[in-house]
């Protein structure tokens, strides 16, 4: 082999099985969505304890609620370029920073002004860590594996939300909501420590600078995890992408706008209902009757069930007509919301119901990614799934502020039946679609 050679540090991962290097990193990414599920819903199953605390109505909450899904947006459009940028590891502290700071010093706001700011700045670092952790996971991962390790780390997400509504339910009472932030925040920055002894850099990163301390990096790394020797002459590469990344306007062209559009609808409304959920669920049961101490458990369950729900559905799903088990995913939920509208303060009902939601409104969220696989040519792929998720961010926000306003309007029977009607519209445009059988793998690739 003379000095010339190049390896592609992809073939080199692909062509092993996962080791414990790489399940430490993967761990690692994990656990910062697990806090970072956590911090996202800590505003929720605190909400009731914070109206107490400032004496406010129901909908003063909202405000709250959508900072938070503001700043996430915006992370995700800035902080994940900046992991281009200055490279994955220091756009994670940097992002760990941020929220751990901004929830630890929200236990010690005055009032809501100051709650509604630092919940936007922790949403900021929430935000830009998800799509750099997804990225770090996926590229020490092989290829075969990839839409399986994608799932596992964002499974985190859910999984932080359903402990720390099992935390509220237990020491709410103990530690008031302001230990809720504190638990919240200082669990981040501990792990940001962790994070400087034990994460590594991206390899793709590091290879891309093209200097020789880059190359001995990846070097030292790569003897970590493939198990034949490598010469020390040897260049590690990552091979560009053959497929330039496709313009919007081709989202409509060649037949595909009655497509984009219905696409663009169908997450837009759904994130309009799940987090409509996931926000106002605790505030919810409370104003139900429900025990202030136990109102977090609705959020326990829906997460639990969510993450139930994932593992399944990510091996079924390219195997399965995504059209029709988004119809039945949209029926089931919509009779879920129905039925919670009129369940009363039947609570063994209410949290089987609640459950239920879990799938049939929380699990298309799993599913979504195989709409564009089924809809677009590879080459569309990534733009198709960046502004769809893009539309579904904007029903986040829209989800996140209105629903309070159902509530203080007609109580939780209103804001039930009216959590359907997305679903409905969702619904709709889920049997408006035309698609064809997707590749298997695709859609991982299609979502990194």
């Amino acid at each position: 082999m003379n000095s010339t050679s190049q390896w592609a540090i992809p073939s080199l991962i692909d062509n092993e099985r996962l080791g414990a290097f790489q399940w430490r990193v993967l761990a690692i990414c994990f656990v910062i969505a697990l806090f970072d599920g956590f911090d996202t819903q800590a505003i929720a199953f605190t909400g009731p304890a914070i109206l107490a605390a400032f004496n406010l109505p129901a909908g003063s909450l909202a405000p709250i609620l959508t900072a938070g899904i503001v700043g996430m947006t915006i992370g995700a459009m800035t902080l994940g370029m900046v992991g281009d940028r200055i490279g994955r590891r220091p756009t994670i502290m940097l992002c760990l920073a941020i929220f751990g700071l901004s929830t630890l010093a929200t236990a010690w706001s005055t009032d809501t002004r100051e709650i509604l700011a630092l919940r936007f700045f922790a949403g900021l670092g929430m935000g830009g860590c998800t799509p750099v952790l997804l990225a770090l996971a996926a590229e020490y991962g092989p290829a075969r594996l990839r839409g399986t390790i994608m799932t596992g780390v964002l499974l985190g997400l859910p999984a932080g939300a359903m402990l720390g509504g099992l935390l509220a339910a237990r020491m709410l009472p103990l530690i008031g909501w302001e230990g809720i932030f504190i638990v919240g925040g200082a669990a981040p920055l501990a792990m940001l420590v962790l994070v400087v002894f034990l994460l590594p850099e991206s390899l793709y990163y590091r290879a891309a600078s093209g200097d020789k301390a880059g190359q001995a990096y990846i070097a030292n790394i790569l003897a970590k995890i493939v198990s034949r020797p490598l010469p020390v002459d040897v260049r590690f590469t990552v091979p560009e992408s053959a497929v330039e990344r496709a313009s919007v306007r081709a989202l409509f062209a060649d037949g595909n706008a009655g497509k984009t559009v219905a696409i663009w609808a169908i997450y837009l409304l759904n994130w309009v209902a799940w987090f409509m959920l996931l926000s106002w669920l605790p505030t919810v049961l409370k104003a139900a009757g429900l025990p202030a101490a136990q109102a977090p458990l609705g959020t326990v369950i829906v997460n639990a069930v969510f993450i139930i729900c994932a593992i399944p559905l990510s091996f079924v799903l390219p195997r399965v007509d995504t059209r029709r088990l988004l119809a039945l995913m949209f029926a089931v939920g919509i009779a879920v919301t129905l039925g919670l509208g009129f369940a009363g303060q039947n609570w063994t009902l209410v949290f089987i119901l609640v459950g239920a939601a879990g799938f049939g409104v929380g699990g298309q969220q799993i599913a979504l990614n195989y709409l564009i696989v089924g809809a677009y040519p590879t080459a569309l792929r990534a733009t198709a799934t960046g502004w769809a998720i893009g539309m579904g961010r904007a029903g986040a926000i829209l989800g996140s502020a209105i629903g309070g306003s159902f509530l203080a309007w007609g109580g939780p029977q209103t804001y039930f039946v009216a959590l359907a009607v997305p679903l409905i519209l969702a619904g709709i445009a889920v049997l408006s679609l035309r698609l064809q059988r997707a590749e298997p793998g695709a859609a991982a690739l299609a979502s990194h």
